[in-house]
């Protein structure tokens, strides 16, 4: 049979098939997705440190059994989950010399060998992310044989399902997942999808691909791929697999209910649930001990303070001074940055000794969304920084923090740069500490010096989570417009959400005095 003819019967069988094929021929072909549902739960403890990492699971098969097909189905199955990264073995494919390229073009380069893969470059970008920390992979284009130059920033994982036909070859990749799957699939049905795929979404002809897979990939499958199934947890059919699905989702959802790091309420209340420090006989936290530097109570911002205390105060007036009292924070705050000798000559032409900052890469990331009431102030005092940010909610059902969103400065989404980067943290406020735990760890996760952290806040509750901030990032810099003394149990009207769709009261704590939502008085 030639080759038209034969693309021609195999693409009735395709979409002929039933349950399986039709959806993965007409899904389009996108690697390393981030799926984000409700957000990443806290994956460390009370004392600031890791306590859990992100599942792993390796998915292997032959090339178009339906490896991504079944990564997908887990995620949908899986249902109102945090953050899944699905990571691909195709994106580390070794970059070619012309001298490859020239053959890969004329389909006489082996893809399908073990030796076509970085493996040790997977591992690597694979293990960065189980213990959450950040990862750049490389992007491949397979219309250009080549590995290019651009790489896909990949960060907060709760689940990562890795997939690739080499997936469960590497004993160094087998050792970082917690669960193993192999996708068996019929021979012939892997060639109809392989033809399909290739011609439609990466530009081959019929010919090249049935010659590549009678030269390549048939024997890669039969000496490599097929053996690793003897190394999978589960076997999964590559069509009509529901039920393997739904086992495999049963086991996440267990594994992910064990992992869970509840403790809002024990830094919310400090001294109710956890011990005193050493030769502590109160649990009343001395400012002293915080080691916060406090804006000078001047009558200035004393004044500034008791306009946005005051729930009468007017939108337009709030707006005014919280960008006052943010610029005043963030002008307080450059005490703790490196400074190194400067001279410079003056319009009268004499010369003056003076300072100017010694650091390379400075820049802001606001807690959303009330940390926004202080960027502007961070901008009018630094204004050729970077600002980024993350969005940090609080669970309706658990009130634990989730980081639904994290767009943060190229310098610290790059760890050798993040090391030498130099941060404001910008919050309104620091009640149970919350929020600010962890976008703490999330800056350390990327590899940023906690004694290169400041974080800037209006308000600090000392009897709330700060004691327990300070015991667990004694390094971090804090500033603040001022300590209030209370924090207390309160309610927060409409609020509408997960488990809440009615939008009913909704148990928050508030600082007192404090100065209420400030993000709702800020922006609303």
């Amino acid at each position: 049979m030639a080759h038209a003819d034969l693309a021609a019967g195999i693409e009735r069988l395709v979409l002929g098939n039933g349950d399986g094929a039709t959806e993965v021929a007409s899904m389009p072909s996108k690697k390393n997705q981030v799926l984000v549902s409700h957000g990443r739960p806290p994956w460390y403890g009370e004392d600031g440190q890791r306590i859990c990492d992100a599942f792993v699971i390796g998915v292997a098969g032959g090339s178009a059994s339906g490896k991504t097909h079944v990564a997908r189905q887990i995620v949908k199955k899986l249902g109102s989950i945090p953050t899944v990264i699905i990571l691909s073995q195709d994106s580390f494919y070794k970059y070619h010399t012309p001298e490859e390229l020239e053959l890969a073009h004329a389909n006489l380069l082996d893809f399908d060998h073990p030796d076509a893969l970085d493996m040790p470059m997977f591992a690597a970008c694979l293990a960065d992310l189980k213990s959450c920390k950040q990862s750049n992979i490389p992007i491949y284009s397979f219309a250009e044989h080549q590995r290019l130059e651009e790489t896909k920033y990949l960060y907060g994982a709760t689940i990562i399902i890795a997939e690739g036909i080499m997936a469960l070859l590497d004993p160094a990749l087998r050792a970082l997942y917690d669960l193993k799957v192999f996708v068996q699939c019929d021979s012939d049905l892997m060639l109809a999808r392989r033809i399909k795929r290739d011609v439609h979404e990466r530009g081959r002809t019929v010919d090249g691909i049935l010659d590549q897979y009678l030269r390549f990939v048939k024997p890669s499958y039969d000496n490599f791929v097929r053996p690793t199934a003897a190394h999978a947890d589960i076997i999964v059919p590559g069509s009509n697999n529901e039920v393997a699905i739904e086992l495999i989702c049963t086991h996440i959802r267990q594994q992910f209910q064990e992992r869970a790091a509840r403790f809002r309420h024990k830094i919310a209340i400090p001294h109710l649930y956890l011990p005193l420090s050493s030769g502590a006989s109160t649990p009343e936290c001395k400012l002293e001990d915080l080691d916060l530097s406090v804006l000078p109570q001047t009558p200035q911002v004393q004044g500034i303070l008791t306009i946005l205390r005051d729930q009468t105060t007017s939108r337009q007036d709030f707006y005014f001074f919280a960008d006052r009292l943010a610029t005043l924070l963030a002008e307080h705050a450059l005490q703790f940055l490196p400074f190194v000798p400067k001279s410079v000559i003056t319009p009268v032409g004499a010369e003056y000794h003076g300072q100017q900052p010694d650091t390379q890469f400075l820049c802001g990331v606001t807690i959303m969304r009330s940390g926004g009431a202080l960027e502007r102030g961070f901008k009018r005092v630094i204004n050729n920084a970077p600002v980024g940010s993350l969005l940090i909610q609080s669970d309706f059902e658990t009130g634990d923090p989730l980081l639904l969103q994290a767009m943060l400065p190229n310098y610290v989404r790059q760890r050798h740069i993040a090391e030498q980067t130099w941060v404001y943290l910008l919050d309104s406020q620091i009640g149970t500490a919350a929020a600010a735990f962890m976008a703490i760890r999330v800056l350390l996760d990327h590899g940023v010096r906690e004694d290169h952290i400041i974080f800037v806040s209006f308000l600090v509750a000392r009897t709330g989570g700060i004691s327990v901030l300070r015991g667990a990032f004694p390094l971090v810099k804090i500033v603040c417009g001022a300590v209030d003394d209370h924090i207390t149990e309160g309610w927060l009207e409409g609020y509408k959400g997960k488990g809440n769709t009615e939008g009913l009261r909704t148990k928050v704590w508030l600082i007192e005095p404090g100065m209420g939502q400030i993000g709702d008085r800020y922006y609303l």
